[in-house]
């Protein structure tokens, strides 16, 4: 399957698992890089379909993957967002990020938060803003946490 055919796929996939929420609404489709942008817009079952956590998003999207996978797709990474959730919670977790950096700056400790893997990704994107700043991951699966420190000079 091509890129084209695998945003298709994927825009009409998504679809068809929402009608199952009862939920009939034009999804929007881009491809970005290697990654398909799905957009939903803003309905009445915004919370049920994000879920507790984004649980519901999350495993939306990880079938939808695993559905590109099976169809052995040119692109199989999806990225989903419902009512601009994920757009939302990166704008305050990039917020969150600067106040942790500020952190580290002045007492000069490391410090290491607990953070899913898309958001680790932000913080490590605004703390390569910061010359003097550094990011790492540290643990495995769940336990996974992210670890902001001054640069070592």
């Amino acid at each position: 399957m091509n890129r084209e055919e695998a945003v298709e796929f994927s825009k009409k996939y998504l679809a068809d698992i929402l009608s199952f929420f009862e939920v009939n609404v034009e999804v929007e489709a881009n491809l970005n890089e290697d990654t398909i942008e799905l957009s939903v817009p803003s309905t009445e079952s915004n919370s049920l379909l994000i879920g507790r956590n984004a649980e519901t998003l999350r495993s939306m999207q990880l079938i939808l993957n695993t559905a590109l996978r099976s169809k052995e797709a040119d692109v199989a990474r999806v990225n989903i967002d419902i009512a601009d959730y994920k757009k939302q919670r990166a704008e305050k977790i990039a917020t969150q990020a600067r106040e942790w950096i500020e952190q580290v700056r002045e007492t000069g400790d490391s410090k290491v938060v607990s953070l899913n893997a898309a958001d680790r990704r932000i913080v490590h994107g605004v703390a390569s803003e910061y010359s003097d700043i550094k990011t790492f991951s540290e643990g495995e699966g769940r336990d996974r946490k992210i670890v902001i420190a001054q640069q070592s000079s």
